[in-house]
């Protein structure tokens, strides 16, 4: 059994642990990098009626959220494995200069296709923001000491959840929606002047990387044909037409080929390694069913408030409040719960359940049911999500050396994001598809053309129009969304399932390559930690099911290691 050394308390480190004010300051740019990340994400979702009724493209609206989210995550491995190869803070600067000039593109768009051009180059910077951030964390602190810090991070997000669609709001109603991109601008170059200034990381040991480019471009194309499945299938191509079927082959394809790659590179921008942990699968698994329900719910709530409930785009803002309020006070709470405890498992778990129970809740929504009650409802949401999503990431942190760690966070966020991806295509496709059959269905022969079209239909243009016609508008968008909320119920209630199959390993309380020497050999050859990071090592514990929740199944080793993974662990109270 292994134990800390005396000498070294709870998040402390062998060669001595980093000044608590260097950390801060690393902790406050990164800060700064969240905020510029997660605004862009929520901005959107309240100016989103009037920007695609503006550059009339109610049909391509989807297309604002999904192609931002599909190029992020495209990029997450890739951010995550370069991370680990050549260090992170240079990465971390490019990443952030990608955003701006996507910001910049969507910001001067004139129409629907330079606006998704533009946020498609968003995604391919944003993508570097939030993994590079989690995995800069994992290079200064110990996982024991991480849960606090994580805990603030998902109140960072919670933060600009409310101030993103306040923001995107307040922007559509009197300045103008396009200054939700330039706004990114300022931000952005304070973002860059705060990493260079503040940012001390351990640099690159390992000599000349071999980058996977044969990896990096099929999962590319796996996840472009996976997206466009879910974007076009049922909506602007039959299921059974031509052009998804072959997407459903590309996909399957490209996807096998993908793994077949990985299990020959020198440096696999996904080692399969990752994915003889359980925790890391449990996790993924999860994070995937939450990315479905919470991004297909979240990316449509805003809309719906504006067009059901009549409020503008500032008042929608403000009735996602309660919801992220509490997601920010839940998550630090539970970061600090967790820190000081030790104790983790209980927390995803009864988080997802309530995130289940907040759905079911959701789809009993009608166009009378009182604002404070929808309020109510939201927040319940963000208890869920509060108490589930950061905790998630710790657990897979806390599986893997640092030598791995910024590969398996980006490899769990991928496919969290291809949840997300998923969910916020299927949601819109089914709402699009259903809300295009009700308003066929019901509105009156030539009501729709003298209102301009469906594709055009914003919220002060529905208020304006004739009592019977805007209630038949406000019905059709209720009932075309409302039922989503319920087909994702038992999706959610099978990650519930899933996570109560995590195994509780004691979180670490020291940082892997402190405890290990040099990630060299004398030879200069790369050591067996380094060795780990492609997949080769087959001496990592904690990678099946035999292992004991307690106890490291390998000798102690000279510097009072494990000796398996090079990190040493605080034990747990029985």
């Amino acid at each position: 059994m292994t134990t800390t050394a005396p000498a070294e308390k709870a998040g402390s480190t062998p060669t001595g642990s980093p000044q608590k004010r260097t950390v801060l300051l690393v902790f406050a740019g990164l800060m700064v990098t969240m905020l510029l990340a997660s605004l862009d994400q929520t901005i959107f979702s309240t100016a989103l009626p009037t920007i695609v009724g503006e550059l009339h493209g109610v049909d391509h609206m989807l297309w604002v959220t999904t192609a931002y989210i599909l190029a992020s995550t495209i990029m997450l491995p890739v951010y995550g494995k370069l991370g680990d190869l050549i260090g992170r803070k240079g990465l971390f600067i490019g990443a952030i200069t990608v955003f701006i000039l996507g910001s910049i593109i969507g910001g001067f768009a004139g129409d629907m296709t330079w606006l998704i051009i533009g946020r498609a180059v968003q995604g391919l910077g944003g993508g570097g923001l939030m993994i590079l951030s989690q995995a800069i964390i994992a290079d200064v602190v110990p996982a024991r000491e991480r849960g606090r810090y994580m805990g603030i991070m998902g109140g960072v997000f919670a933060l600009s959840s409310v101030a993103g669609p306040l923001l995107g709001g307040w922007f559509t109603d009197v300045i103008g929606w396009r200054w939700g991109l330039w706004m990114n601008i300022p931000l952005g170059i304070l973002a860059i002047i705060s990493a260079a200034a503040f940012l001390r990381l351990p640099k690159n040991t390992a000599g000349r990387p071999r980058l996977d480019w044969a990896g990096m471009g099929l999962l590319a194309i796996a996840s472009t044909c996976l997206v466009l499945v879910t974007t076009w299938g049922g909506t602007t191509y039959d299921w059974d037409s031509p052009v998804i079927l072959s997407l459903i082959v590309g996909t399957v394809v490209t996807a096998i080929a993908f793994v077949l790659v990985e299990r020959r590179a020198a440096e696999p921008v996904m080692p399969l390694a990752l994915f003889k942990d359980r925790n890391f699968n449990l996790t993924t698994v999860a994070g995937l069913i939450i990315g479905v329900a919470m991004f297909g719910a979240l990316a449509y709530l805003p809309t719906y408030l504006q067009m059901v409930t009549g409020v503008n785009a500032t008042q929608a803002g403000l009735l996602m409040i309660p919801m992220m309020a509490a997601l920010l006070v839940v998550s630090i709470v539970t970061g600090q719960l967790v820190s000081r405890t030790g104790r983790y498992k209980w927390l995803p778990i009864a988080g997802t359940a309530v995130v289940a129970v907040s759905l079911l809740l959701l789809s009993t929504m009608t166009p009378s049911l009182p604002i404070w009650l929808m309020c109510t409802y939201l927040a319940i949401m963000g208890i869920g999500l509060g108490a589930s999503m950061q905790i998630l990431v710790l657990i897979v942190q806390n599986s893997f050396p640092v030598s791995k760690v910024g590969t398996a966070t980006a490899s769990n966020n991928y496919f969290r994001q291809i949840g997300a991806s998923i969910g916020s295509a299927i949601v819109g496709s089914l709402f699009v598809a259903k809300l295009t059959d009700l308003l066929a269905a019901r509105m009156p022969a030539g009501a729709t053309a003298s209102a301009g079209g469906s594709n055009s239909f914003t919220p002060a243009l529905v208020k304006g129009l004739p009592a019977p016609v805007r209630d038949i508008i406000v019905g059709a968008y209720n009932d075309a969304l409302t039922p989503v909320f319920l087909y994702m119920v038992p999706l959610v209630l099978v990650a519930v399932v899933v996570l109560c199959f995590v195994k509780e390993k004691p979180l670490a309380t020291t940082i892997e390559r402190d405890a290990v020497p040099t990630n060299l050999e004398s030879d200069g050859s790369p050591s067996r930690a380094l060795a780990a990071a492609d997949g080769t090592d087959t001496n990592d514990t904690d990678t099946d099911d035999t292992d004991t929740d307690l106890e490291s199944t390998t000798p102690d080793t000279a510097d009072g290691s494990d000796g398996g993974d090079g990190r040493e662990r605080e034990l747990l109270p029985r």
